[in-house]
């Protein structure tokens, strides 16, 4: 079948030069966009790549729509989104965008509530789904509520906020009241949206990911199961590597499809569960909609295409449901991964027994350019740094 509709992905990086990736392997022509058109991912050969001026807001819109109407006039391309603000700002003026663009996401309202974690807290109580308790905290009047929860337990964000990401971590897991308290107070001034959850206790490979797709009819079209081995920072940061988990698929996707079909999601979605390592249960975390996950890749790798199948799903084609793969291939991000074995005083191969093959985020004998381009500019940053170090160094010594 001949393929002439383009798919567009908002957003490159890892996650996006891995939505390319998989849409070029099935023949989809792709471009990849984004505000730096510096990055290495943009040299990707898996698509024609395309500076904009921004990845959310009217800046993203407007160059949308002159995409859309300009050099892709008349093709209505499939989109593909790869951060939560794109997603926010595309579910916001869907009207305007629909005409030019085919992407499927569930009602504004929930785009909404899904991506603040009290929102998504709400809706998972109401529909019995497995939650650990939260108390939400936005000034310091609520902190009397802490009380209530059984340490220790993990302070995040309420939902992404730039000024919170330049001066603190992502998440923190903190081991009793007191202490949560000094952080809660720190954090306030900057964001006075903050959640406390109970923690799950167990290792990153405890951590465990359900990405699948929902057609227009909320209808499963496509889901695949995996683990972390090891996030970056240990315990409370993104997925530094990780693989497919076919002995928990056949529960997980059904835990997770219950939930987003009861909730009325529809288009690209994922739920992240951690097992408690002391009764074995499955607790969510928190979810993905509207947009691709960081490490999406992994499921095309073995096997399951989810951007394929939200193409084929958009333009109305059949899906070749293949399952998971017999092999099982690995997924990583080579320095974060090494930095979390080193902290975490683990051997490199540590966690990936028994897999057929790890294949690297960036790397690829197929598509070398991204991986060489990042390279070099490590090589250059640690020259500059050397050199630095150097001429301060001179220059104390004449000083004295």
């Amino acid at each position: 079948m001949a393929v002439d509709t383009p798919a567009v992905v908002v957003g490159a990086g890892l996650n996006g030069l891995g939505v390319a990736r998989s849409l070029a392997h099935a023949g989809v022509p792709v471009w990849l966009l984004d505000s730096d058109g510096q990055r290495a991912e943009m040299r990707t050969r898996a698509a024609t790549p395309l500076q904009i001026t921004s990845l959310h807001g009217d800046g993203l819109v407007e160059d949308l729509l002159r995409l859309a109407t300009g050099r892709l006039s008349g093709l209505r391309p499939v989109l593909f989104l790869t951060q939560e603000e794109s997603v926010r700002t595309v579910s916001h003026h869907r009207d305007r965008l629909l005409p030019f663009y085919r992407f499927s996401l569930p009602s504004v309202a929930l785009v909404d509530a899904l991506q603040h974690k009290q929102g998504f807290q709400h809706l998972a109580e109401q529909l019995g789904s497995p939650i650990p308790p939260l108390v939400h905290v936005r000034s310091s009047a609520d902190l009397a509520a802490l009380d209530t929860l059984h340490f220790p337990v993990v302070v995040k964000p309420g939902e992404r906020h730039a000024e919170y990401g330049k001066r603190f971590k992502k998440a923190y897991r903190v081991e009793a009241p007191a202490d949560a308290v000094e952080l809660i107070q720190r954090i306030l001034p900057v964001m006075a949206d903050i959640v406390v959850q109970e923690w799950t206790e167990g290792p990153d490979s405890h951590i465990y990911f359900c990405l699948q797709y929902l057609n227009g009819q909320g209808q499963l079209a496509a889901s695949f199961t995996g683990r972390k081995i090891r996030s970056w920072p240990p315990q409370v940061g993104g997925t530094a590597s990780c693989m497919p988990a076919v002995h928990a698929h056949e529960e997980l996707s059904a835990l997770t499809a219950r939930f987003f079909q009861q909730a009325g999601v529809i288009g690209m979605a994922g739920m992240e569960f951690k097992r408690d390592i002391r009764n074995g249960v499955f607790r969510m975390v928190e979810p993905t909609i509207g947009r691709t996950d960081y490490q999406a890749e992994v499921a095309t790798l073995n096997g399951v295409n989810l951007p394929y199948a939200a193409y084929c799903s958009e333009l109305e084609r059949p899906y070749p449901q293949l399952g998971q793969s017999s092999q099982a291939l690995a997924w990583r991000v080579r320095s974060e991964d090494e930095q979390s074995a080193a902290a975490q005083h683990q051997a490199r191969h540590e966690g990936f027994e028994g897999l057929d093959g790890v294949r690297d985020a960036l790397w690829r004998w197929t598509d070398p350019v991204p991986f060489l381009v990042d390279q070099m500019r490590r090589v250059r940053r640690a020259l500059s740094s050397r050199t630095s170090r150097l001429i301060h160094g001179s220059r104390a010594v004449r000083s004295r």
